[in-house]
């Protein structure tokens, strides 16, 4: 038993003096334009999705079906979120082309997704991806709105959300 407590423990300190090592001499490349390895993409992609999910427990949902409150939200996701994560009609652009992870196209996603999740992301931003914690610089209402946008989103025609945002910005 205790030959084994101290090869788990030697195992350990392997571990983080070569994780260490990795990092201190930089053998781990972070540039946008070389994706991650597949475990390190599956790792990340797996620590935030829990990590979300941890904390969105005691978030209430407001209704989400206000006209009001969804164009006021088109309005507020034509302003700040079309450029990484495009919206109906829009093409691809040079900046997402540029960014890893490449970021959500939220337009052309089938389903509206997890309102709690989505308004914690919005709110908190997501660390080493570009997405800001918009709640530094918004109030809850207007995240709320954006959030109830997203939920009437899917397969929304263009014109349609064009009409949209125009009526948000009256």
């Amino acid at each position: 038993m205790r030959h084994g407590l101290i090869g788990a423990l030697l195992l350990v300190v392997i571990l983080a003096v070569g994780g260490w090592g990795v990092s201190y001499l930089g053998l781990y490349n972070v540039a946008a334009d070389d994706p991650h390895w597949p475990f390190v993409r599956s790792f990340l992609g797996s620590t935030m999705d829990r990590s979300v999910a941890a904390r969105d427990g005691d978030i209430a949902v407001p209704t989400l079906s206000d006209p009001k409150m969804i164009a006021a939200g088109a309005a507020e996701y034509d302003k700040l979120c079309t450029a990484c994560h495009l919206a109906p009609g829009m093409e691809e652009n040079k900046l997402r082309a540029g960014l890893y992870p490449k970021p959500p196209s939220f337009a052309r996603r089938r389903r509206p997704g997890n309102p709690k999740e989505q308004f914690w992301i919005v709110k908190h931003g997501i660390k080493m991806t570009g997405m800001p914690a918009w709640g530094v610089s918004y109030p809850d209402s207007d995240l709320w709105n954006i959030v109830a946008f997203f939920q009437t989103m899917p397969n929304m025609k263009p014109e349609a959300y064009k009409a949209l945002v125009q009526s948000g910005q009256q």
